[in-house]
């Protein structure tokens, strides 16, 4: 059952970093959901040692670890912009 809201939530967490960095045309589910999760797994072991709290990978569905889960996928995102703008040029 934990997979499955991890999923969800990714999927959720993934859609609405694409909303911000308007690249939701350019994916669909699948990528929302992958951004959502890989992002929430980079926040979590990257920035919540610096700064304290949960980890949605663990199971702590905290508004504190969504919001963590939720800046990991912006960030993702960026990275993917930033490069794929270099590779198109």
């Amino acid at each position: 059952m934990g997979i499955i809201i991890l999923i969800i939530i990714g999927g959720v967490l993934g859609w609405l970093a694409s909303l911000v960095m308007r690249t939701d045309a350019q994916q669909g589910l699948l990528l929302n959901i992958v951004v959502g999760i890989v992002g929430a797994l980079l926040a979590g072991l990257l920035l919540n040692p610096l700064i304290g709290g949960g980890n949605i990978m663990n199971g702590d569905y905290s508004i504190s670890s969504l919001l963590v889960s939720f800046l990991g996928a912006v960030v993702l995102l960026a990275i993917v912009n930033f490069f794929r703008r270099g590779s198109v040029r």
